[in-house]
């Protein structure tokens, strides 16, 4: 899990899928929400949500595990919405690797 990168990423819908197949990961904030959307090892892919964390210390999951990104796009998990349907009020972040990791 990366930090949130500081500045937005000036990013289209068209291009968000492209963007999670090379990068794995994004921040997704929607109103005062964060979202965490990663893929899982490679897997399968999950929304979670960044102000709740588990006994890892890791963000809770808020959307189920899907085989692909086309897929992830489609659930509805930010109150019943799709990515698709909150992207144009939502800003997008680079997740950041630190140094350690």
């Amino acid at each position: 899990m990366g930090k949130k990168a500081a500045e937005a990423l000036d990013i289209n819908y068209n291009e968000l899928a492209e963007y999670l197949h090379v990068n794995h990961s994004v921040y997704m904030k929607v109103d005062s929400a964060v979202y965490y959307l990663t893929d899982a090892n490679f897997e399968a892919w999950r929304a979670q949500d960044t102000s709740r964390r588990n006994e890892k210390d890791h963000f809770v999951d808020c959307s189920e595990l899907v085989p692909t990104v086309d897929e992830f796009l489609s659930l509805p998990f930010v109150n019943g919405k799709t990515i698709a349907d909150v992207f144009e009020h939502a800003t997008f972040y680079a997740s950041i690797q630190s140094e350690k990791e």
